[in-house]
Order: structure tokens, then C-alpha cells, then sequence
């Protein structure tokens, strides 16, 4: 992830100010304005890191808005330390020397994404893991923490999970609510292809088998089950492969792509990847990650 980017600048911004990180009354009371000081941020758990890059960046924004750091800092990694890597309890993930003041009114900050991006991708990875040898892949969804949906996103991918769209303009999903609007999936679905961008695919959700007959004959490219059982599950795959051979697709491949979602959990995920699915889409992912447990010690430098 490219966290210099203008989207990325304004998130790591923002918390900042949230925090008034340039009003730090504790360390302007406490600590000598020219004091340096050595950091050294560590996991108090096993996990996947997911967002080293944000350390120095953080800094680097921080001295924008404050506009009177001049101290040089450094921040260095061990070379086994990279996103996507499993961390171990007491493992180092780099140190900072810096500012005392600013490495204290930064510390919260860069926590914060830490713990939360590498909970992400801690999680993640042990869906992907229960998924092993199948040909499902875990997708995220878009139920992100608000103003932190590309970083949510870029933690899922460090954890070996895919995303599904970005936002609402990133592809057509024909939903329960846009079906309950449109008359029907069929009407829904005739407007879609009548309406749709470019290429965009179709994708239309889901709950019964009878449903996704009806998407399979009006135009569904895409299709998201919802809420099925395993077993349900396991035969919508086979009608979509039937539909793709009544349309003369190759043998070696299903046209119509299948993802499931709802209720997904580690307990069951690996049974519903056993259906054939394509991909399973899996919402706590994000919006219930437990954080990783880490802390910055600080000593004089």
C-alpha cells in the first residue's frame, strides 16, 4: 500500500487531530523539548503484522502539522519484518529514535493502526488457513470502520484474503433491498443489464434455490448466495455448473462465478468451501477484528 498516497495522508491526518497529537500537554509539561528518546514498539502476541508502513509515516505527517519538528529521526525494521510476516510473542517490530516529545504524542496513533490492522490480517489468515486445499477464497465485504475502509482492506490482503469492491461504484450487486425495489429479480435484473457500466458484471444476490434459477435464466453473471445452508449451498453450485454447460462453456471452468456469505464463522467455513464455492465472503473480518495486543517502550537515547 503506498502510504503516501493523498487518501492514506488524510487518514493518518485525521487521527492525529482526533488525538490533538500537537497539543500533547502531558509531554510538553514532563519532557524536555530537546530530549531524545529510543522506542521500540512490540508484539505481546503471536500474529500477522499488517501495517509497518505507517510508523514513519505517521511521523512524517505529524511534523507537517506541528511545523516545528526539525529533529532527524530513524526507524528501522528487521529485514524479516514485512507485512503479511507471522510475529511471534515478544518479537520486536522496529524502533524509533526520535523526539521524546513526539515519539510520546505519536505513540497512541501508531498503535492504534497497528493493533487494528494486524488483527485484521490475524484474523484473516486463519480463515484462509481453514480453507486450505480448496478452491474458495476469502473476501472481505464492505463493512469497514467508517474512514478506514482502504486501510481495513489493504490489512485483509497482508492476512492472504481478497477484496471484494472497494465501494458502491466498484461493481453491480443486485441485492435483497434493490430486488424488494425493483419489483423482482427479474425486473432487477433487466435494468441492470440494460443500465450497467461498461463491463461491469453482474452480480445478483440470493436466498433460495428458486431464486437463483430465475438469476440464472435472466441474465445473473455473478451469483452471492445468502444465508443458505451447506447443503443448499453445495447444490446451487451444481445448477450453476449445469446452467454454464446449457450455454456450451468449457469443461474447464465454470463461467458463472459463486461466492456465499452470511453466518460464515471458522467453525463452518471450511464445510462451505467444500460445497465448490468460488468465494466465500466473510463481514467480521472487519467489522469485529480483535486487535493485536502491542506496546512502545520508551527509554532516554
Amino acid at each position: 500500500m503506498d502510504w503516501n498516497s493523498r487518501r492514506i495522508t488524510a487518514i493518518l491526518e485525521n487521527a492525529l487531530l482526533e488525538d490533538r497529537a500537537t497539543r500533547d500537554a502531558t509531554s510538553y509539561a514532563c519532557i524536555d523539548p530537546n530530549q531524545l528518546a529510543t522506542a521500540t514498539i512490540v508484539s505481546k502476541q503471536d500474529c500477522i503484522l499488517a501495517g509497518i508502513g505507517c510508523v514513519a509515516r505517521i511521523l512524517d505527517v505529524y511534523a507537517a502539522l506541528d511545523g516545528a519538528v526539525t529533529a532527524h529521526y530513524e526507524v528501522t525494521t528487521h529485514p524479516e519484518i514485512f507485512d503479511g510476516v507471522r510475529l511471534h510473542k515478544g518479537q520486536s517490530v522496529a524502533v524509533i529514535r526520535h523526539n521524546a516529545r513526539v515519539i510520546l504524542s505519536c505513540e497512541r496513533v501508531i498503535l492504534n493502526f497497528l493493533q487494528r490492522m494486524s488483527g485484521i490480517a490475524t484474523l484473516t489468515r486463519k480463515f484462509v488457513e481453514a480453507v486450505s486445499g480448496t478452491k474458495a477464497r476469502i473476501l472481505d465485504t464492505r463493512k469497514t470502520a467508517p474512514g478506514l475502509r482502504v486501510i481495513d482492506k489493504n490489512a485483509v490482503r497482508c492476512g492472504g484474503g481478497q477484496n471484494h469492491r472497494l465501494d458502491l461504484s466498484d461493481g453491480v450487486l443486485i441485492k435483497n433491498n434493490h430486488i424488494a425495489l425493483a419489483g423482482g429479480i427479474v425486473p432487477a435484473l433487466e435494468r441492470a443489464v440494460r443500465n450497467r457500466r461498461g463491463s461491469q458484471i453482474i452480480e445478483v444476490e440470493v436466498r433460495t434455490l428458486e431464486e437463483l434459477e430465475l438469476a440464472l435464466a435472466h441474465g445473473g453473471e455473478a451469483i452471492l448466495l445468502d444465508n443458505m445452508s451447506v447443503e443448499d449451498v453445495r447444490r446451487a453450485v451444481e445448477l450453476c455448473a449445469q446452467s454454464d454447460v446449457q450455454k456450451d462453456v468449457p469443461k474447464d471452468g465454470r463461467r458463472i462465478p459463486v461466492e456465499c456469505s452470511g453466518g460464515i464463522r471458522l467453525e463452518n467455513v471450511r464445510a462451505y468451501a467444500e460445497t465448490g464455492v468460488d468465494f466465500i465472503s466473510v463481514g467480521l473480518l472487519t467489522h469485529s477484528p480483535l486487535a493485536v495486543d502491542m506496546s512502545l517502550r520508551v527509554v532516554p537515547a
